[in-house]
């Protein structure tokens, strides 16, 4: 049974390679610049990841459906803490201010949509796919709030900085909550066909979008002076201890098999490349993000087909998709 859910989590990461080894060659050859492809990155998070988020929503949610949806973004917290105290009782081991902090994040901050959004739509029947993509969308909007806000804060931690509320309605977060009100007020069904079906072709290039930004953000890396213990530490938590204590959970807490992939998938992915955005953007001293964020995409290459490996073995493949 392992080595059988290995071969399908195994074909489902080779798609990502695949996609991913476009994006690094575009960069790699100059074709695709910097620019662009932090271009891109602002057109998935502004544009597309937003439409995707809204006619998904729109066509597969509803409060009867999912009468617990109020639990995803809930359940985004609770990871983003797990990472956080994990992290924390590592960072001992981490020397300097900005270093830790550095290092609390990349633990805390997962890859949280675009490695799970193509690892979704490879890895699932599209009836299946449709129905988890709507939960991880809830629970990107508790992540997306999290990240854009208190990451944004810890990463550019400064005391005469002050905290801003609008940096808690991200694209992302104001799509899902315009989503659930029209479903709430029932807007969906006055909307025609022909105005949905356009907006669902722009939405539907967020995952190879988000392949070239990923593959890009890491071919455009540049790893000098290698912290070998910051990244032997952030690879341990982030790629075994926290995936292992999560598989541990839902399988001890019999969470039901399609929310218990979710929770097992957000736990076993790498750090997230908006880091690496961020820290850019604010212009602070990229002292371990790169670092951390390239090294555990390429061992993440492994240890995500394992972990959903075990998974899918423990609760029965392919059973558990119904």
């Amino acid at each position: 049974m392992f080595f059988e859910s290995m071969k399908i989590t195994g074909l489902a990461i080779a798609q990502i390679v695949l996609l991913g080894g476009v994006g690094y060659l575009l960069v790699k050859t100059g074709i695709l610049k910097k620019e662009g492809v932090h271009f891109l990155s602002r057109l998935i998070i502004e544009v597309t990841l937003p439409i995707m988020i809204f006619c998904q929503l729109l066509k597969d949610f509803n409060f009867t459906s999912y009468g617990n949806w109020w639990l995803f973004p809930v359940l985004s917290i609770i990871i983003t803490c797990a990472g956080l105290l994990v992290g924390f009782i590592f960072s001992v081991f981490i020397k300097g201010g900005q270093h830790k902090i550095q290092f609390l994040c990349l633990s805390a901050f997962q890859n949280a949509a675009y490695l799970p959004i193509v690892l979704i739509s490879a890895l699932m029947p599209k009836e299946i796919a449709d129905k988890v993509l709507v939960y991880l969308f809830l629970f990107l909007l508790g992540f997306n709030v999290i990240i854009w806000s208190f990451g944004v804060y810890m990463l550019t931690f400064n005391k005469a900085r002050k905290f801003e509320l609008n940096s808690l309605f991200s694209p992302p977060v104001l799509a899902t909550i315009i989503s659930l009100l029209f479903v709430y007020f029932g807007l969906e069904k006055i909307i025609p066909g022909f105005v949905i079906k356009p907006f669902k072709m722009i939405g539907d290039c967020t995952v190879p979008l988000a392949m070239f930004v990923v593959s890009g953000n890491l071919a455009d890396i540049k790893i000098s002076h290698i912290d070998k213990k910051a990244v032997f530490l952030i690879t341990l938590v982030k790629l075994i201890i926290l995936p292992l204590v999560g598989l541990w959970l839902v399988i001890s807490l019999n969470v039901p098999c399609l929310i218990g992939l979710l929770i097992v998938m957000q736990l076993a992915v790498p750090s997230a490349t908006s880091l690496s955005v961020i820290i850019s953007h604010c212009k602070k001293e990229d002292l371990l993000i790169s670092q951390g964020i390239f090294f555990g995409h390429i061992l993440s290459l492994i240890s995500v087909p394992v972990f959903l490996s075990l998974y899918f073995t423990l609760v029965g493949w392919p059973g558990c998709m119904k």
